[in-house]
Order: structure tokens, then C-alpha cells, then sequence
């Protein structure tokens, strides 16, 4: 990740939420914020606890059946990025949160990181050698 989309998402980005906030605070007052920031950690957290076992389950399941548990897995990965954003203080991290919580929103993200990684692979930016075990006798 360059530089510079670094610097935007740890300086930008809270820049942005505490401007949010503070307008939110001029519109409904300060309790109604404060509740709303507890109470979206508070849901979040329920979700994200529900859904990762529930992904933990499928993993599994997959894995009993002799399958690669691929999606589920970056599913998980997904879904515990949602929970650090959920119990992240802001407008922006709670939707962007909440959103990772949809399976359809997953789904997609999925699919287009998947055809990132074939376009990257196509254009030889990306090399994936395999080496089969039965090909190295001790392996």
C-alpha cells in the first residue's frame, strides 16, 4: 500500500469522523451521539460474535469434507476487520463496518478482489509456482 494512501487513512480519516461527529452533535445533541457511538459497538459486537462463529462452523464443515474453505475464510478475515470497525468511534467505520457484515457485500468483495488478483496474474505482476509433495520424496 503506498504511502500516501496511508497517510490518508490515519490522518484523513479520523479528521473526517470527528468532523462527522461534531456535526451529528450540532444536529441531535451530545447524549443522542454518545449513545449512538455506545450502542453501535455494542450491536456490532453481538453481530460480528454471531456471524464469526457461524463462519467458524462453515469453515469447518468445509474442511471435514476434504474441501479448501477459501471464501469462508476471507469471509473471517472480513468479518473481523467489520468488528475492529465497529469498535472504532465513528460514523464512516460503523457503516463501512455494518456493510462488511452483509453477506452480499462480502460476496461481491470477494469477487472483485478475486478478478484484481487474476488481472494481476494475467500481466505477470504476480507468479504463483506449485510444486506438487508426491514430486519430492521426505516431503
Amino acid at each position: 500500500m503506498p504511502l500516501q494512501y496511508l497517510i490518508a487513512l490515519f490522518i484523513g480519516l479520523p479528521i473526517v469522523e470527528l468532523a462527522l461527529l461534531i456535526k451529528l452533535h450540532g444536529m441531535v445533541g451530545f447524549f443522542p451521539t454518545v449513545l449512538l457511538v455506545f450502542l453501535t459497538g455494542i450491536a456490532g459486537a453481538a453481530l460480528v460474535r454471531r456471524q464469526g462463529v457461524a463462519i467458524l462452523f462453515k469453515i469447518q464443515q468445509e474442511m471435514n469434507n476434504g474441501n479448501l474453505p477459501a471464501p469462508q475464510m476471507m469471509d473471517g478475515v472480513m468479518i473481523l476487520i467489520a468488528g475492529a470497525l465497529l469498535v472504532t468511534p465513528g460514523l464512516l467505520t460503523d457503516i463501512t463496518g455494518f456493510a462488511l457484515l452483509v453477506p452480499f457485500v462480502r460476496e461481491q468483495i470477494r469477487f472483485w478482489l478475486r478478478d484484481k488478483l487474476k488481472a494481476k496474474m494475467d500481466s505477470g505482476y504476480i507468479q504463483v509456482n506449485v510444486n506438487r509433495s508426491d514430486q519430492f520424496p521426505g516431503a
